[in-house]
């Protein structure tokens, strides 16, 4: 991962879809990213959250060759990836234009951006709130072109608002559903493993019945 320079842009390399629904600056990324006393995520927590992905992918006996990261942020998840799924080819697709020129990024948006062909796993990790109700269900319903295999999905919910997120480090300017209003919309075209992570429906995902979630 190339180093962030704060303050340094170059034009974006690849352009795939419209113009992006949020333009997030080195502002942004500084606090909630690269600052150590604002930042809310680490190195470490994404590590692990990549190793989870794999493991339960394992588990299932899916097999990833490749990874689409929507919404990547500074790229977090692509060095765990590359060490956890070593044969997967890792894609940051981003809607920021600063990210893009500065790690050479896809940009796109997560609502329209169409592949040449599906990917095995895609992520979308702290995403869906920042987008308004209309544009996120259009969001899930891509997921369904975006991934022939497995879906990874986290977003900041009413209850975690409420209840987990430490909210001196939680960005305030985003859309607050309930868990329901994405698993309504999900479970059209996925089947939820569990720890945020879906199948295809048309897939076979291979799990004792004690390991399913309930219901």
């Amino acid at each position: 991962m190339k180093p962030l320079v704060l303050g340094k842009r170059k034009k974006p390399s690849k352009v795939h879809a419209g113009k992006a629904a949020n333009n997030f600056s080195a502002a942004y990324f500084q606090k909630f990213y690269l600052n150590a006393a604002t930042r809310v995520v680490t190195a470490a927590e994404m590590h692990g959250r990549a190793a989870l992905i794999a493991a339960a992918l394992k588990q299932c006996q899916i097999p990833i060759r490749s990874i689409l990261d929507a919404g990547c942020g500074i790229g977090l998840l692509r060095t765990p990836f590359a060490k956890l799924l070593p044969r997967a080819r890792y894609v940051g697709l981003e809607a920021s234009e600063y990210l893009c020129g500065s790690f050479d990024w896809i940009h796109g948006s997560v609502i329209e951006f169409t592949p040449r062909k599906p990917f095995d796993l895609v992520v979308c990790y702290d995403v869906l709130q920042y987008l308004p109700d209309a544009q996120a269900a259009r969001a899930i319903v891509n997921f369904g072109k975006l991934t022939r295999a497995a879906l990874y999905v986290s977003a900041l919910t009413t209850e975690d608002w409420r209840e987990n997120c430490d909210r001196s480090r939680t960005d305030r300017a985003v859309h607050l559903r309930s868990g329901a209003w994405y698993r309504r919309r999900l479970n059209k075209s996925f089947r939820y493993v569990g720890f945020g992570l879906w199948v295809r429906r048309n897939v076979t995902a291979i799990l004792w019945e004690m390991e399913r979630p309930s219901g």
